[in-house]
């Protein structure tokens, strides 16, 4: 399996779609399907019968996951970037392509 380029609390862009442009925070990555869940984006609504465990009904919403392909993580500026592997002090780091900057260490 290839190293994951978006993890779990990094913040991301999302480069198409409905929700193009909008950032947010990864809630949840899905690797298996190749997607993510990210706070904010991708909102699914869904209608809900009164039942005993909730006796009001009403909407539901809620994030979707999202193709991972749609989304970038975001540099310190808040625009979109790739990701790159790097060894640095004898670890491998994500580096963000556009700054150079390590996205975790």
């Amino acid at each position: 399996m290839a190293a994951a380029k978006i993890k779990k609390g990094d913040s991301v862009v999302v480069r198409s779609g409905k929700d193009k442009g909008r950032t947010g925070t990864v809630l949840q990555v899905l690797p298996k399907e190749d997607k993510v869940v990210v706070a904010g984006v991708n909102i699914a609504t869904r209608h809900r019968k009164p039942s005993q465990t909730n006796p009001q009904g009403g909407i539901d919403r809620s994030e979707a996951p999202l193709h991972i392909s749609k989304v970038s993580v975001a540099d310190k500026d808040g625009k979109a970037t790739r990701v790159r592997f790097e060894e640095r002090d004898g670890k491998k780091v994500r580096v963000a392509v556009k700054s150079g900057e390590a996205i975790d260490g």
